[in-house]
């Protein structure tokens, strides 16, 4: 009769450790999901906010911007003629042989009036020059009752009168020799225009030189 023996082996100690330190591992991980999971929510959460923030901050910048280009802007320094009564006065015209020897703005009273400040020496004067008698003759064409007044600004009559002629400008002019006109009116630089209405009114002010453009929306302004 035959004998057998069961043998039974024992796991080594290296064997246990290596069971109980995956065993704990495990146990870490099992015990970390749910905080791991709640980070991740978390910064999901974070995230999401930050995002919505930043969208925020976008549309109100926006907001600002376009707010910002609607509005129109404020003149730096408000015109201390516009909308006051023209200041009056009394010139010598500059032509000798006119009909009148002097000229006053009073004379015009009733008629919307363009009054030009200009000087022969003055470049821009005389790029502007062609289209103020252009604008001139058309008027007087159409029957429109405006007056287009130029003032030679502290020019020789030999020079005033050479700069009318080489543009053969026909409407009045006087000239301003003292420069007395020109400091009532805040003339500071040439050229300038002021347009005044029929009741006397100083409606704008143009301080450089006129653009077709610029001429035609100020003449709607007094017109």
């Amino acid at each position: 009769m035959l004998y057998y023996k069961r043998f039974f082996i024992a796991p080594s100690a290296t064997e246990n450790g290596v069971l109980l330190e995956v065993d704990r591992h495990m146990s870490e991980l099992a015990e970390n999901a749910p905080v791991q999971e709640s980070v991740r929510k978390n910064k999901r959460r974070r995230g999401i906010l930050i995002l919505c923030v930043v969208s925020l901050l976008n549309v109100g910048l926006l907001a600002l911007l376009l707010t910002q280009l609607l509005t129109p802007a404020p003149n730096a320094v408000s015109d201390p003629l516009v909308g006051h009564p023209a200041p009056d006065f009394s010139l010598a015209t500059l032509r000798p042989h006119s009909s009148k020897s002097v000229l006053s703005l009073s004379n015009f009273k009733g008629k919307p009036i363009v009054l030009n400040f200009w000087a022969s020496w003055c470049a821009p004067c005389k790029e502007e020059a062609p289209l103020l008698e252009n604008t001139w003759k058309q008027v007087q064409a159409q029957g429109k009752d405006v007056v287009i007044l130029g003032i030679d600004f502290q020019d020789s009559n030999k020079d005033g009168m050479s700069f009318l002629r080489l543009y053969s400008i026909t409407y009045p002019i006087v000239l301003d020799a003292d420069g007395s006109v020109a400091f009532q009116y805040g003339i500071t630089s040439l050229p300038q225009t002021i347009f005044i209405n029929g009741h006397g009114t100083v409606m704008s002010r143009v301080p450089r030189e006129l653009t077709a453009r610029v001429l035609s929306s100020n003449l709607q302004l007094i017109m």
